[in-house]
């Protein structure tokens, strides 16, 4: 198999990846002056906003480890604008997933982090 290029590449992966798992793709790629989000899907009747992390090695920490706090709240801002824009959602349960893919002795180990943080 082919080793994806690039950050669109590794959010394709993750997206086939979730639809396998149950979830509905509603929209990728949602910018705005606040943030963007990578995947924002439904599973199971939420709102799924999911952040897609890719590394190629575990010297600067998994994935998962580069959702910082600010990057977290980048997210959680640009998913209340997402919701303010879809007031159809707003009543809807969410949740924040991480999509963390990292390259382990040439074999892509993928983990999916359900409701990985939330807001405050």
């Amino acid at each position: 198999m082919r080793r994806p290029q690039g950050g669109a590449e590794w959010e394709k992966q993750a997206e086939s990846f979730l639809r396998n798992h149950g979830l509905k793709t509603l929209q990728r790629n949602f910018h705005c002056r606040l943030g963007e989000i990578d995947l924002i899907m439904e599973h199971e009747g939420c709102l799924v906003f999911a952040e897609v992390r890719y590394r190629s090695h575990a010297l600067y920490g998994s994935g998962a480890e580069s959702v910082t706090r600010s990057k977290q709240q980048r997210i959680i801002r640009t998913a209340q604008y997402y919701l303010q824009r879809h007031p159809h959602r707003a009543r809807q349960a969410c949740r924040f997933d991480v999509i963390s893919m990292n390259h382990q002795q040439g074999a892509l180990d993928l983990d999916w982090i359900r409701d990985a943080f939330r807001p405050e």
